[in-house]
């Protein structure tokens, strides 16, 4: 064979993969994961590109929650939004609310004619993200909830059981004391204290944080979490502020710096930070358990809520496009996704055959208390207090509550003024928000 008819036939075989690498259909998904989350997320992306040819998913880092759903929506009006956005669990309202925006997963799949069985999630992720008569909005992703972090070795030098942390706040309370007479610079902070302290408080306890379900029955509803019950135990925290039994870290998850520098003896956080923890302070040094709870309140805790993030599909795409958005749907749900992202995350795994398999793969044995957000979020049946949260405009409400909280901790108000005037804010806010979706 020639030279010539060689550089014909390498030319046009570098032709036709240029063409073919251009014929293949981009998916845009932007999201919020920074660090090595981030980096978790670009695996999954490549995971699935390597599984197929026709479609490529496209991972887009847009910052925040807040930011990556301002972006969107911006995006979105302009025509030029992603296929899927990453949407944190207080923009579910909105979400559900932005009428011709979002394509309905269990829509999606049913018109790609992607196999889907809603059975094979596990309940409390599944429902909180679906309407009242079981239909899937969102795919569930990154879904966590608040579990009980203790650093054993300053519960060692306390004179305490490091592999018996509190079951209850009392309880809470006295091994803080010793903690920090035996020299902890921090008794106990919380990460998300809204998340943790309030709803997931309210939740654990079987009390209403708002009217009619916690809003899956409607948009008329009442903010209630300024019960006695809230109000007592967000001042027992003020008061133990005054000697470093409980220490405020800041909003969102800033706190966990406290923990993991080894200051704090106890820490309230996501499920979904476990794995970092366990980096900062090191393999076996850190416990896992349920969170406390106030038997005076309820004699045994109901169940969590989920906090954490879930993916929304977005119209305005051309219809073929949809197709390649809901194969990779099934692909992040399937178990060895599932599993994966579960184990190296901390993330609730959102099915039950992803939980077995991490289970039978021995992971739970070498990681113990890594199985506690799914022991806690299916401790009990849900009922209407403890089934999720469906706020509108939660967004800005979570911020009122911060505000609030960040005023009790100062010493400018006691629990009873600020929990009474989040509650009056946030009504105020939640009337904007029917107004505007009737």
């Amino acid at each position: 064979m020639s030279r010539m008819l060689l550089s014909s036939v390498a030319a046009v075989a570098m032709l036709a993969s240029v063409q073919g690498a251009s014929a293949q259909t981009e998916i845009q998904w932007w999201h919020a994961m920074g660090g090595n989350l981030g980096d978790t997320v670009n695996e999954i992306a490549a995971g699935f590109n390597k599984t197929q040819s026709e479609y490529k998913v496209v991972p887009v880092y847009k910052g925040s929650y807040t930011e990556t759903l301002t972006a969107a929506v911006a995006a979105f009006r302009a025509k030029q939004g992603p296929h899927i956005v990453q949407v944190f669990e207080v923009g579910t309202a909105n979400m559900m609310a932005a009428k011709g925006a979002v394509y309905p997963i269990y829509q999606l799949m049913a018109d790609a004619k992607e196999p889907f069985d809603p059975k094979a999630f596990i309940g409390p992720v599944y429902g909180y993200y679906s309407t009242t008569d079981g239909k899937l909005l969102s795919m569930p992703f990154n879904s966590s909830t608040p579990v009980l972090y203790w650093n054993k070795e300053l519960m060692t030098k306390a004179g305490l059981d490091p592999n018996k942390p509190p079951t209850t706040w009392a309880e809470m309370g006295e091994m803080t004391k010793k903690g920090i007479a035996a020299g902890a610079k921090c008794g106990f902070t919380p990460q998300w204290q809204t998340w943790t302290m309030i709803e997931n408080y309210g939740a654990w306890h079987d009390l209403p944080f708002a009217t009619k379900a916690n809003g899956f029955g409607g948009t008329d509803i009442e903010l209630k979490f300024n019960d006695p019950a809230h109000v007592k135990f967000i001042q027992m925290l003020a008061d133990w502020g005054k000697d470093k039994r409980f220490v405020y870290g800041g909003r969102e998850g800033k706190s966990t710096a406290l923990f993991t520098a080894g200051d704090c003896m106890f820490h309230i956080a996501s499920s979904g930070s476990a794995a970092a923890i366990d980096k900062a302070l090191g393999q076996g040094k850190v416990g896992i358990g349920m969170m406390p709870y106030s038997p005076e309140v309820r004699a045994k805790p109901q169940n969590s809520i989920i906090g954490g993030a879930t993916l929304w599909v977005l119209q305005g795409r051309p219809k073929a496009e949809y197709v390649g958005v809901a194969k990779f749907m099934t692909y992040l749900s399937s178990t060895p996704v599932q599993a994966k992202w579960h184990q190296d995350t901390g993330y609730v795994p959102i099915t039950l055959a992803a939980a077995k398999a991490t289970e039978d793969a021995g992971f739970y044995k070498k990681f113990p208390g890594r199985d506690v957000a799914v022991k806690q979020l299916t401790l009990n049946p849900p009922t209407d207090n403890s089934k999720g949260l469906r706020i509108g405009n939660f967004v800005q409400i979570r911020d009122i509550e911060d505000e609030e909280l960040e005023s009790v901790w100062s010493g400018k108000k006691d629990a009873k003024a600020a929990l009474d005037e989040s509650v009056k804010r946030g009504n105020e806010l939640l009337r904007k928000f029917e107004a505007a979706n009737k």
